[in-house]
């Protein structure tokens, strides 16, 4: 299989599956793929790592970076900055990986302004339904996180369904019928 990119943003609404997606494509291509680790000013949940699923920092220290033009995206969701730097996906392009980053709309359209021409993927779930389900069982997050999330979800899904947003769209219904969608995604040639 032949990668036809070396960078590539994956989006969608929080709960869509992403990260389920993303964890699994690692644990079978473990050389193939980097992922660029994002900072976020919010609380680590449970099982997360500094370093691994975001650097966990304050908030002062991040809206620094980001006025010193060190972030290629940045955003602000429910109180908490979300963003990836410049340096996280230099890191893993110059590891000879394929860098993965895992964005929101905001971050795609940010994206779009800059010179790294990746593949764009957007990862929907099957009905809004479903994801309120799966954001709620989580059982991580306040009513009023849960109720952000939904309305910035609803945006994200209308955007994804806007022509030309992104290059593939990859259902989340079944969790091996969208890995492997995924997967076509990436290694088509």
């Amino acid at each position: 299989m032949q990668t036809v990119a070396k960078i590539f943003v994956i989006s969608g609404p929080s709960g869509s599956g992403k990260s389920t997606l993303l964890k699994r494509l690692f644990a079978e291509y473990p050389d193939t793929f980097g992922f660029s680790v994002s900072h976020t000013t919010r609380k680590p949940r449970p099982g997360e790592e500094n370093g691994k699923d975001y650097h966990f920092v304050l908030k002062e220290h991040m809206e620094e970076q980001v006025a010193a033009g060190k972030f290629i995206e940045s955003a602000t969701f429910s109180g908490n900055m979300y963003g990836t730097s410049i340096k996280a996906v230099e890191d893993v392009v110059e590891s000879g990986k394929v860098c993965m980053l895992d964005i929101d709309m905001q971050g795609v359209k940010s994206v779009k302004n800059t010179q790294l021409n990746p593949r764009y993927i957007f990862v929907r779930p099957p009905t809004l339904e479903v994801l309120e389900q799966r954001l709620r069982g989580r059982g991580t997050e306040t009513e009023e996180a849960v109720t952000a999330r939904l309305e910035a979800s609803q945006r994200e899904l209308e955007y994804g369904d806007t022509p030309g947003a992104y290059d593939r769209i990859v259902i989340n219904d079944d969790l091996e019928s969208a890995y492997k969608s995924l997967k076509s995604a990436i290694f088509e040639a």
